[in-house]
């Protein structure tokens, strides 16, 4: 079988007519070009809609092949059959299959693989990153969004005596300072990774009680002491710098980690893990846990559009959540 091509010396941009036959596992090339060899020392490219077929010499020469279908039919006639990847391309239901198990792998892997690994790579991190990171992102918070207390001194000495003296459900806790500022967010309480557990004045006054004021505590306590903050981070980070080797330049993460950190979303299992740490806690000092779940009542009462929106826009207050609060042993 003969099969019309464009012979290409591979040095200059001429083309030559010529025609391909196979014979004795030989290609011989024959018209304005003529030449010979092995189909061993040949290399074709693979096959694609509508794109030409090449046909590669081990010197740079090449051929064009123009009868895509008499080609086919003449590698077929010699035993020749594309790749398995090659069938695969070319099958609807094999692409779309692929396309499904990738995005099946991707998900999987956020909501799996990515937080263990964050996990991992937080245990082996010192502490002391921690307390650069929280620090810094403090001095940030401080000049966009804080500004000094304006709560009565000897009212946050109390609040932070009465939380010292209760006992904490897990050993080893970690080093923690509460921090009262004045707020633009409005009633908020969040912890920093390096210990630092900010409390707004204005969610001292929206709970004005003690007790309920110690679940918000205890919860933010389970962060500081699960590291979840440096977890999310991470996970957060992989995912932005991934993001911005494709797109952009990766040192926009760097430059927006406050940012990142003052808007990260916790997900159910970390939230979880912090209302269990402030369940245990409750029950390791006989506190009632009814005032664990009054805070989640109360910012759950306003409106989503009032001045609570942002901590419960990071701590997602629902009937499940009040649920497991009281009703967990």
């Amino acid at each position: 079988m003969t099969v019309s091509a464009s012979y290409y010396d591979g040095k200059t941009s001429r083309r030559y007519l010529v025609t391909l036959t196979i014979s004795g596992g030989v290609a011989q090339v024959r018209g304005e070009v003529e030449r010979d060899c092995p189909i061993a020392g040949l290399h074709v490219s693979e096959r694609l809609n509508r794109a030409a077929r090449k046909v590669s010499f081990p010197d740079g020469a090449y051929l064009e092949i123009i009868d895509g279908a008499a080609f086919s039919a003449l590698l077929r006639g010699i035993g020749q059959r594309d790749s398995l990847v090659v069938r695969l391309q070319q099958s609807w239901f094999h692409a779309l299959t692929a396309c499904a198990v990738l995005v099946a792998v991707v998900v999987l892997s956020y909501l799996y693989l990515l937080p263990l690994a964050a996990q991992g790579i937080t245990a082996m991190l010192p502490v002391s990153v921690d307390r650069q990171v929280g620090q810094d992102t403090l001095d940030f918070l401080d000049t966009r969004v804080l500004s000094p207390s304006q709560l009565d001194a000897h009212r946050a000495r109390a609040i932070t005596a009465r939380f010292r003296a209760l006992t904490t459900p897990l050993p080893d806790a970690p080093d923690y300072e509460i921090v009262f500022r004045k707020s633009r967010i409005g009633p908020n309480a969040f912890a920093l990774p390096s210990g630092q557990i900010v409390v707004t004045d204005e969610i001292v006054q929206l709970l004005d009680d003690d007790d309920a004021l110690m679940g918000v505590l205890a919860h933010e306590l389970g962060h500081v002491h699960r590291r979840h903050l440096m977890r999310r981070l991470i996970q957060s980070s992989a995912i932005a710098a991934m993001a911005t080797a494709l797109f952009g330049d990766v040192s926009a993460v760097l430059a927006n980690i406050p940012t990142v950190l003052l808007d990260l979303k916790y997900s159910r299992d970390i939230e979880r893990e912090a209302d269990d740490y402030a369940i245990a806690m409750f029950k390791a000092n006989g506190l009632p846990r009814q005032k664990l779940a009054l805070v989640f009542e109360k910012l759950g009462e306003m409106d989503k559009d009032g001045p609570a929106a942002r901590y419960l826009s990071s701590h997602p207050a629902n009937e499940e959540r009040i649920a497991h609060i009281l009703g967990s042993r």
